[in-house]
C-alpha cells in the first residue's frame, strides 16, 4: 500500500490545500493529512479545531485521513508507515524553501521521498494568510474555501474581535 502524508499548518485550509489533497488521493492508496501543532506559533485555530474542520472538508474522499502531529514531518511519515511526503507548490518562491526542506528530510530519512504537486492555477494566488486577512476585514471568502471552512473562520475572527472590543 502506497501511503503519503501531507503535512502543514492548514490554518485555515484553502481550496489550494484541498486541490492538493484530492489530487494526492488519486495517486496514493492512502493520504494522511498531518495538521502541525507548532507551539512556537499562534494559530487562529487549535490543532484539534483544524483537524475537525478538515475532516468535514474531506469527508467525501474515502482514502484521506486527518491527524494532528508535532515535530518533524519525516517522523510523522515514519509513524504512519508513509513512503512519501506531499508538498504543494504555488509559485517559484515556494520552490526554494520546499526543495531545501525535501533535501533535509531526505538526509534525515532516506526511506521517505518528497513529491511536489503544483497547485492548480486557479488557486496559485491563495494562502491561509491571505484568507485570514480578507476575513478579518469582512471580505467574501467563498472563492477561498468551502463553506464549512469559511464559516469557521468568520466565526473565530468575529469572536476574537468581540473579545478585543470588551
Amino acid at each position: 500500500m502506497k501511503i503519503a502524508v501531507y503535512p502543514g499548518s492548514f490554518d485555515p485550509a484553502t481550496y489550494g490545500h484541498l486541490d492538493v489533497i484530492k489530487r494526492a488521493a488519486v495517486s496514493f492508496d492512502k493520504v494522511i493529512v498531518g495538521v502541525l501543532h507548532n507551539s512556537a506559533k499562534s494559530p487562529l485555530f487549535s490543532a484539534r479545531e483544524r483537524v475537525n474542520i478538515l475532516e468535514k472538508a474531506v469527508q467525501d474522499i474515502p482514502n484521506v485521513e486527518v491527524k494532528a502531529f508535532e515535530g518533524l514531518s519525516v517522523n510523522f511519515a515514519r509513524e504512519n508507515h508513509a513512503q512519501v511526503i506531499i508538498r504543494g507548490l504555488r509559485a517559484v518562491t515556494d520552490f526554494e524553501y520546499e526543495l531545501q526542506m525535501a533535501q533535509t528530510n531526505r538526509v534525515l530519512a532516506q526511506d521517505v521521498d518528497t513529491v511536489f504537486l503544483t497547485t492548480s492555477l486557479e488557486y496559485a494566488y491563495l494562502s491561509s494568510t491571505t484568507m485570514k486577512e480578507v476575513a478579518y476585514f469582512g471580505g467574501d471568502l467563498s472563492k477561498f474555501a468551502p463553506k464549512e471552512i469559511t464559516d469557521a473562520v468568520m466565526e473565530k475572527i468575529h469572536s476574537g474581535k468581540n473579545q478585543t472590543q470588551k
